[in-house]
């Protein structure tokens, strides 16, 4: 409980997130809802909107039912809209309408292979690679899922400023790139308008698992990741507080970018 305080007045006094935005009167900290007991929760965080769940390294089929079973309890309104933030153990996962030869036959045999429901084609996760799964209500927000991916990528460019990284949209393509190469991928799927799966960016992952496929099915550009661009470790945890600071700026109710 020491730590967890010592992280969450860190986090506070890092970034100064709106006092309206707080539902805790113990400078983030509350107790962790009933409906989440079966989860494995490492640092939780509750805003007036949204709840931020920390699970550090988790198995993707895991973090799969996870992601699943919040589905539900939102669909049902028994939770806020939640975001999972963790990393996976090295796995290759396709788009569930993705062209499977875009996994080279030369893929890294550490790396599990695994088909989801998601959007988009195959990309990578692995340890010193951040993953989000918002699972959020688009309802109480706007239906549209142009606007989901618009402030998604927006939060990820706004992120990165904090390490002097300038990142951008590219015409056409879905993530965030540094120049001609990506930085973060998005795939996502809808259901009721209640989304799932999310974003993953690159901190310092093994990039050797990258040459093992074609990333997100595109052969003109690179990979690159945080530390590739500024020699710097960032740690994660570092990092995840970028991203809750400006998920909590970026999804308002009913906001409009």
């Amino acid at each position: 409980m020491h730590l967890m305080r010592q992280y969450i007045y860190k986090m506070q006094n890092s970034f100064e997130i709106q006092k309206d935005d707080i539902i805790s009167d113990n400078q983030f900290f509350s107790q962790i809802p009933q409906d989440y007991m079966f989860m494995n929760i490492l640092k939780f965080i509750e805003t007036k909107t949204i709840n931020f769940i920390w699970l550090g390294q988790i198995d993707y089929n895991i973090a799969l039912s996870y992601q699943q079973e919040i589905h539900k309890l939102i669909q049902d309104d028994k939770v806020k809209d939640t975001i999972l933030l963790l990393e996976h153990p090295h796995v290759y996962t396709f788009g569930k309408n993705a062209d499977k030869n875009h996994l080279l036959p030369s893929y890294n045999k550490e790396a599990d292979v695994i088909q989801t429901d998601r959007g988009g084609e195959i990309t990578y996760h692995g340890p010193g690679q951040l993953v989000v799964y918002p699972i959020i209500n688009l309802a109480r927000y706007k239906k549209s899922i142009t606007w989901y991916i618009k402030t998604i990528e927006k939060v990820i460019i706004d992120s990165l400023k904090h390490y002097n990284i300038r990142a951008l949209r590219k015409q056409g393509l879905i993530g965030v790139w540094v120049e001609e190469e990506k930085i973060a991928a998005i795939g996502v799927r809808l259901s009721k308008w209640i989304t799932m799966h999310g974003f993953a960016l690159n901190v310092k992952p093994d990039m050797k698992f990258y040459n093992g496929m074609i990333p997100c099915g595109i052969f003109e550009y690179g990979i690159t990741s945080i530390f590739q661009l500024t020699k710097n470790n960032v740690e994660i945890l570092d990092l995840v507080q970028n991203i809750i600071h400006h998920m909590v700026l970026n999804f308002k109710e009913k906001n409009e970018i």
